[in-house]
């Protein structure tokens, strides 16, 4: 089992390019799962079937775990069996036809413009880490970057001179991402100062850099984020910059499909809950602004 295991985990960070933070889920998710499954006195992956995933389920249910919870845990173990079957070690999945629990569809949280502006010109541009504080927010605002895309960034896949930023997304998939003038202007300058600055003498490809040279990890984005989201007096997280950038492409009229290029969505149906955002704010705006909508019949007397 424990061999197993470890071959499964080389796998997904090998073959199948799964980010830090996807792995450690996976390995927490499956580990608390054979818990449960050497609880039930099964010692063999083999006698695992749709009843024993049904029990987990149902006491994760009772543990108070939340739907999101248990759906990516039971995503977990799905893709554990999928690569199970294909090291033929097993003939057939008990958790392929295992209904995850309905989730409670809740609407991505974003910034307005103005918060938008105010969070990415809040860093200090004369220090070498305001500098890349500054590139940094301005490129996960104009480009809708996953957290995960912008710290594995190098240096190479960088180019100012048509404003153009290859990058590889989820399953090692390559798209370019389009960046705007101010992300460009704030790139070029962390880029030939600041980073060189916190580079010293180190060789190092990574585009963000620590103050000891070395890459930025995904955990110091989201201190940076919290800091300066004091300016605007919000919690954002990498996530909530992607959701914003995504949700003024579409108020701004460009197409949902373009849209879902540019975030590397493999699915429309991931881009679509965007539109349910805008058509939120649109009536809001219209319930605020008609005063028929209001029901303020006086002020057409």
């Amino acid at each position: 089992m424990q061999e197993i295991f470890t071959n499964y985990i080389a796998y997904l960070e090998a073959e199948r390019n799964a980010s830090a933070y996807t792995v450690r889920n996976y390995t927490n998710d499956l580990l608390e799962f054979f818990g449960f499954v050497s609880g039930q006195g099964i010692d063999s992956l083999k006698d695992v079937n749709k009843q024993t995933l049904r029990a987990y389920l149902a006491y994760l249910m009772e543990q108070g775990k939340a739907k999101s919870s248990i759906a990516r845990k039971l995503s977990a173990i799905r893709s554990f069996y999928r690569y199970l079957m294909r090291e033929d070690l097993i003939s057939a999945s008990p958790a392929a036809t295992t209904v995850s629990p309905r989730l409670d569809r809740r609407l991505p949280s974003f910034l307005t413009i103005d918060e938008a502006k105010r969070l990415v010109e809040s860093p200090d541009i004369s220090q070498p880490q305001g500098q890349r504080d500054r590139a940094l927010l301005e490129l996960l605002y104009a480009s809708g970057l996953r957290v995960s895309e912008l710290v594995n960034m190098n240096v190479e896949q960088i180019n100012l001179a048509t404003n153009e930023i290859r990058v590889w997304g989820k399953g090692s998939k390559e798209r370019v991402v389009l960046i705007g003038t101010p992300a460009a202007n704030a790139l070029s300058i962390y880029m030939s100062d600041g980073r060189r600055e916190l580079l010293g003498d180190k060789k190092n490809n990574a585009l963000f850099v620590n103050r000891y040279g070395g890459r930025l990890a995904a955990r110091r984005v989201q201190k940076i984020l919290e800091k300066y989201a004091r300016t605007i007096n919000k919690k954002v997280h990498p996530h909530v910059l992607r959701h914003t950038f995504a949700t003024h492409l579409l108020d701004g009229g460009a197409d949902l499909k373009v849209v879902q290029e540019l975030l590397g969505h493999a699915d429309l149906q991931s881009t679509q809950i965007y539109t349910h955002v805008t058509q939120s704010r649109a009536r809001k705006i219209y319930l605020s602004a008609h005063p028929m909508a209001r029901g303020d019949s006086d002020k057409h007397e």
